[in-house]
């Protein structure tokens, strides 16, 4: 095993000391880490999501910081704001909590589309303008936000140009009945491990220069393309049937995080090249929050989780 390999390891290790199962969230938070993409988790309140964040920012050693996202939230209480200093008569700049590595954006539907996007400039451009001034964020920088897809009550749904800002959704299941009474009896005898630093920023740039080096054969470059394409002109891959269902396909850069997310999980896999196996593992992650539904679909109950399936099973495998 290479070093590389052995710290990943390590840090999946430190995450299991406070998180049961939950394999796949672990894998894709690692991903948009090694390909500095932002992750959407969805789920119910209680599945560790927050924890799980928090525990790879503590394995890294990397400044982690929490915004519990409310209605009444202003933007600046997230990117900072200038403030008067009447010793000098001047402003000065405060800066917010996105000035750091890893920004947990709690409950992120529950601020209103103002605050929501303020954070658009930052997650695409890594930097900040707080009035004539722009700062530009230090790298690593990531936004994990979390969402709650039960209550409606003071939620806001996420507008279309952030959510395809996000590299890929998460939807965040319920243990197994094992893994839950694991997690009851952790909690029960206060038996949760302490995370350790196992890795350094030095570490995880070597990680991420590992990833890219993945082979990615050309054929499996055009599986990529004609996925996505297949959202936008399903007619054309014999889904006639899809056509009603879907209002807006995916864009571009589902097709770039996909090139990138199918690397990086076959490198946390061991492997020096990409198959279409990691592509249908990450399909819905990457496709699922980007497919805009018609009333149609929505009134069929017809999730994107459906469509992806049956794209999956219409275009060719190389």
């Amino acid at each position: 095993m290479s070093q590389q390999n052995q710290i990943i390891t390590n840090i999946k290790t430190e995450i299991s000391k406070v998180l049961v199962g939950q394999d796949k969230m672990v894998e894709g938070l690692l991903a948009g880490l090694l390909c500095r993409g932002h992750i959407l988790l969805e789920g119910v309140p209680g599945l560790a999501k927050t924890t799980a964040v928090n525990a790879l920012a503590k394995t890294l050693g990397l400044d982690f910081k929490r915004v519990q996202f409310t209605p009444d939230l202003l933007p600046s209480d997230i990117i900072g704001t200038e403030i008067y200093d009447p010793s000098n008569n001047t402003f000065k700049i405060k800066q917010g909590p996105i000035f750091t590595n890893l920004l947990l954006a709690d409950e992120i539907n529950r601020a209103p589309a103002k605050v929501q996007s303020a954070l658009l400039e930052v997650m695409q451009e890594r930097q900040v303008t707080i009035g004539d001034e722009t700062f530009k964020i230090d790298l690593p920088f990531l936004v994990m936000a979390t969402q709650n897809p039960v209550e409606q009550e003071g939620a806001y749904e996420l507008p279309e140009a952030q959510l395809d800002r996000f590299m890929m959704k998460l939807v965040v299941g319920y243990n197994t009945k094992e893994e839950e009474l694991e997690i009851a009896r952790r909690v029960a005898n206060n038996s949760f491990g302490t995370i350790e630093q196992v890795a350094t920023l030095e570490d995880l740039n070597k990680i991420r220069e590992e990833a890219l080096a993945v082979h990615i054969d050309e054929e499996i470059e055009k599986y990529i393309i004609e996925l996505v394409s297949a959202t936008r002109d399903p007619k054309a891959y014999g889904l006639e049937e899809l056509e009603a269902y879907i209002e807006f396909g995916a864009s571009p850069r589902a097709s770039i995080d996909m090139y990138k997310a199918s690397r990086a999980i076959a490198y946390l896999k061991g492997q020096d090249y990409v198959s279409p196996l990691e592509i249908a593992y990450i399909a819905k992650e990457i496709l699922r929050h980007r497919i805009i539904l018609s009333y149609e679909a929505q009134a069929e109950d017809m999730t994107t989780d459906e469509i992806i399936e049956k794209i999956l099973s219409a275009v060719p495998i190389p």
